[in-house]
């Protein structure tokens, strides 16, 4: 049976063909979760017999995204969480969170994000299936020290409320959606790793830049735009490296400057975001691969999302206004399309 959330989206079984265990029985669901994300206590709030545990997980690049149901009232103490930073989307009902002094109650308009250095305190009540997404530590704090251009002072703490219902935690959790319908088909972007690192990066990057935390008035705080060479040097660096999965942040460290002074830079003097400057030249290298092509044995879907590309309906719109011509056509004119 699927129930419908209050922001509209199906909270039905996610991950179904990702089973990691479906069980009764206290001890076995305590280690099985704790091998996928810490060692916990767990215990009954209600009757044992209520307790119908479900786990679905997959990870997905350096990303793991669960499904998680215990079927019953249930009080989870993790403790600190040490080595990663998770996102807890309910599908339905409700969950009381506790992370260090602060406290909410979790519903499907409102997630949590426990920070790693916090103690975790939650009791999940029955009927609260919920969509977990980790990120390590090692890679948001990596993230986070590129942005700033500077190490760490402190831990990363975020706010412990995700709002949902604002217009960037709803891209967000489109973004997650995807990654769960991928994680559903055996024939999706698991065999795309530059494609599962865009769609990471992208999560981080909301998260560091958008959701309140410790860190986030450096974030935003002006900086010195870059200088044209700096410029032109991270435009180089670009069109040298755009097989890869670049972030801002990846960009600015190979020329020596903060992510904030690139992106004003850029600004300034391109008149676009280094994203967008990636973007352009990645379309370049697809239409680079397209003119040359077989169309035999080549498909526009395939080389699209060799280099990123994962909409389609926006790349082909991006493309058209770029080349005057759908990809298609070019791939099936073939080596004679030219440029």
């Amino acid at each position: 049976m699927e129930r419908q959330t209050g922001q509209g989206r199906s909270s039905g079984v996610l991950l179904s063909n990702r089973p990691v265990f479906a069980s009764s029985d206290l001890d076995e669901v305590r280690g099985e979760v704790a091998k996928v994300f810490c060692p916990h206590r767990l215990n009954l709030a209600g009757h044992e017999n209520l307790l119908s545990a479900r786990l679905n997980s997959v990870e997905l690049g350096s990303v793991r995204v669960s499904y998680l149901d215990y079927g019953g009232d249930v009080h989870i103490e993790p403790g600190e969480l040490g080595t990663f930073f998770l996102v807890m989307i309910p599908l339905a009902g409700r969950s009381l969170i506790r992370a260090g002094d602060r406290e909410i109650v979790s519903t499907p308009a409102l997630a949590a994000l426990p920070s790693p250095t916090r103690h975790l305190d939650m009791r999940w009540a029955a009927g609260c299936p919920q969509l977990i997404v980790k990120f390590e530590r090692a890679s948001v704090e990596r993230s986070l020290e590129q942005l700033l251009g500077e190490p760490l002072t402190d831990p990363l703490v975020f706010d412990l409320g995700v709002d949902l219902t604002t217009g960037w935690t709803r891209s967000w959790r489109d973004m997650a959606d995807l990654l769960v319908r991928e994680g559903e088909r055996d024939d999706g972007l698991t065999g795309h790793p530059l494609a599962i690192a865009h769609l990471e990066n992208a999560l981080v990057s909301l998260l560091l830049t958008m959701q309140p935390s410790n860190y986030r008035e450096r974030l935003t705080a002006p900086r010195q735009a870059a200088l044209p060479k700096v410029v032109r040097r991270a435009m180089e660096f670009v069109e040298g490296h755009a097989h890869l999965p670049l972030t801002t942040a990846d960009i600015a460290g190979a020329v020596a400057v903060s992510g904030r002074s690139l992106q004003e830079g850029f600004r300034a003097h391109l008149g676009l975001t280094p994203m967008a400057y990636l973007r352009r030249v990645r379309l370049a290298k697809v239409h680079e691969e397209l003119t040359a092509a077989d169309p035999a044995r080549a498909t526009v879907t395939t080389v699209a999302a060799r280099w990123g590309f994962l909409h389609q309906g926006r790349f082909a719109a991006q493309y058209r206004e770029r080349y005057g011509l759908p990809p298609s056509e070019t791939l099936r004119r073939g080596p004679a399309s030219g440029g």
